[in-house]
Parts: structure tokens; sequence; C-alpha cells
């Protein structure tokens, strides 16, 4: 039962931290442009002051973890997206806004990577993979619900979501706080020696793991940031915005089956078809305005980009725990520290493209983006023992793109 338990306090998280605090500024940046008189550029450092708290959130768990346990950097993440959000919806003055929008964007760097330690000290061995890749689709009910709740709190009135949003975080803070446990994993003597620091993340057998999470937080940065960018420019209507962010999140709910995906297929071939699923969903957007309505190719680009975007999420969790059973958070935390440098270099990078070339070939290099991250699938070995008899960590084949759990 605790599995379960930990499944919906993991999902409720992520929703919080990447469906609200994370992405939530993207989809209500007009209203806050308008409210505070932001240019531009001061739009283009808000969100990098954001990333970067992200950052250092991440190299905090990796550092921390091992020594607290999760439930400090779990309960962390919801307290600074709680704050962080309410500080937005009540703020008057500019400053306070953008403090809020930076607190509160830390909190999907605390949430995330804690979960692999929380998994491993709560759930049975059989259960975790499945677990891990389900938590991630948490972004996709957060998504669907603030889509939702745009349409709903328009104008003056999106305080009102915001403020929703922080009661929210309240409520699932104190809900991890008394279920998820400050026990931390504990890897056996020669496994902390042979397997801890930098050099676990660079490894051989790892570095194509690292290299596909910075892909994937490359290709995901440019699609938050610049898809309303060109949905709304198509001239669909006022709705149109929030209409595709909560098709784009309800297709996201897919994800939920990403588990059974990676059974059926393994990691590997996984891996594939998700990555050519998103540089589809990246494609279609260079084609909104185009030949057929703006509505059709951006339609079927959120129901595309929705499920794999999360399913990319899991894959990157069940490999990682492959890769680093002995410290699951820590290494995890390297993994989306990799992820984290993809979403800074992203929207800069693929943004100077779309101001000398335009959005529709920034889209289009983000797509080949994904498709050169086909072939890093890493490579199949032999299975070998993955921690010693000693250690609490789960001994399970350190194969991470070869198959199934």
């Amino acid at each position: 039962m605790a599995e379960w338990k930990v499944a919906l306090a993991g999902v409720a998280t992520i929703g919080v931290g990447f469906g609200f605090a994370r992405y939530g500024y993207g989809l209500f940046l007009p209203e806050i442009r308008a409210e505070f008189g932001l240019s531009v550029a001061e739009v283009g450092l808000v969100g990098s002051a954001t990333y970067v708290g992200y950052l250092a959130a991440l190299v905090l768990v990796g550092l921390l973890a091992g020594v607290v346990g999760p439930r400090v950097p779990i309960v962390a993440a919801g307290a600074s997206a709680a704050v962080g959000m309410g500080a937005v919806a009540v703020a008057e003055h500019p400053a306070v806004a953008v403090a809020g929008l930076v607190l509160a964007g830390t909190s999907s760097g605390w949430a995330w990577a804690p979960y692999s330690d929380a998994v491993q000290l709560l759930a049975p061995e059989e259960r975790r993979a499945g677990l891990l890749a389900l938590l991630p689709t948490g972004t996709a009910f957060g998504t669907a619900v603030a889509g939702v709740l745009a349409l709903a709190a328009r104008g003056s009135d999106w305080r009102h979501a915001w403020l929703a949003f922080a009661a929210v975080a309240v409520a699932v803070t104190l809900y991890n706080a008394r279920l998820i446990p400050g026990t931390p994993v504990r890897p056996a003597d020669g496994e902390r020696s042979a397997r801890s620091g930098p050099r676990a993340f660079l490894r051989p057998d790892a570095v194509p793991l690292m290299a596909t999470a910075l892909s994937y937080g490359l290709i995901g940065s440019v699609y938050w940031t610049f898809a309303v960018e060109a949905v709304t420019a198509s001239g669909t209507g006022a709705d149109a915005a929030p209409l595709f962010w909560t098709l784009m999140g309800v297709a996201g709910i897919g994800g939920l089956a990403s588990g059974r995906l990676f059974g059926r297929l393994g990691l590997r071939r996984s891996h594939t078809v998700l990555f050519a699923a998103l540089a589809a969903a990246v494609g279609l957007l260079a084609a909104v305005p185009g030949p057929l309505p703006a509505a059709v190719p951006a339609a079927v680009s959120a129901v595309l980009y929705g499920p794999a975007f999360m399913a990319v999420s899991g894959l990157l969790a069940v490999a990682s725990l492959r890769l680093f059973p002995e410290r699951p958070a820590a290494g995890f935390s390297g993994v989306v520290f990799f992820l984290g440098v993809g979403t800074v270099v992203g929207p800069a990078a693929l943004g100077a493209v779309a101001d000398a070339y335009g959005l529709r070939a920034a889209f289009l290099a983000t797509a080949g983006t994904a498709l050169l991250t086909l072939p890093m699938r890493g490579a199949r070995r032999p299975a070998r023992p993955a921690c010693s008899p000693r250690s609490n960590a789960p001994s399970v084949p350190n194969r991470p793109w070869s198959g199934p759990s």
C-alpha cells in the first residue's frame, strides 16, 4: 500500500513543481507582462533566473540526499512552490513578482530526484521502475489543470489562479511531510568509493544517458517557451493558447502507459520511438501557420508531444536507477542537472535562431536535435551485480538501455 501512497505524493508534487510553478509562468506570461510592465528582455532574464535557481536546487539535492534523506528536499520543493506562487499572486511590485517566480522555479529542482530514494525506501523492488515511470505524469495533470484555470481566470483574474496553485502546493507539502521518510539510502563502502562523485556521471556507460538528458532538456525548453507563441501568432483566437495547453496536458496523461511501453519494447527501442515522436511534434509547429488551418498541426503536435515528453521523463528515471542503484537520488540529480543545462541553452540558442531566421527555422532545428538524439541509446551489456550484498540498494541489472525492468 505504501507504494501507491508514494505514487500519489510524487505525482502531486511533480504536478505542482512543473505543471504549476515551472510552466505556469509561460502560460500566464501575457497577463504577467501586462500587470508589471515587463519588457521582452526582462522576461528573458526572469526565465533564465528561474532556470539558474532550478540548477542550484539540483546541486543541493545531490549533495544533501545521502545525508538528510528524501523528506527534506521534497518538503523544500513544496514550500518554495507555495511561497513563491503566493508571492506572485499578491505582488504589487515587479521585484516581488520576480522574486516569487524565481523561488517557485526552484521547486522542480528540489522535487524530482529525491523520489528515486523515496521509491527505493517505500516500494518493493519489482514495482520501483513502474513507479518512477509514473511520477513524471504529474506534469501532465498539472499542465491540464493550469490550462483550465487559464481559461477561467482571464485578464485581471489571473491572480486567483496563482492563489489556487499556492493552496494546492501547501496541501501537497503537508501530505509529503507525513509520508516521506527522512532516512537516507546508504550504499556499501565499496560502492560509495567506486561510484560517488562527478566521475560517476561521466563514466563511459553513463555518457549516452547524460547526452540524452541534455538534448531532452533543450527540446522541452524550446517547446514550452515558444509553442504558445506560435499558436498565438497564428491568429486562431484568444482561447487558442489555453486550449492548446490543456490538450497537451490531457494528452500527456497517456504517459501513464510508459511503464508498459518500456516493458514491451525495452528502454532502447522506447528511446527511439519517443524521440521520433518529439521530433514530429516540434516539426509540426513549423507548419503553424501553413497551408492547413493552424489548429490542425497545433493539435496534432500537442497530442504527440504530451505523452512523449512525459514518457521520456520516466525513461530517464528508470535508466538512472539502473546506472546508479547505490545512490539513486544523487545519480538522478546528475541526470537532471544535464537536463537543466539543456533547458538553459535551448531558449537562448534557438531564440537567436528565431531572431535571425524566424520561428519556423528554430522549430526545424529543434526537431533536428531530436533526430540526432536517436543514436544515443547506449550499448547492450551483459548483466552484472549492481551493488554489494551489504547495501540496501536494489540489485538490478546495470543495463540502462537494454530492456524492461
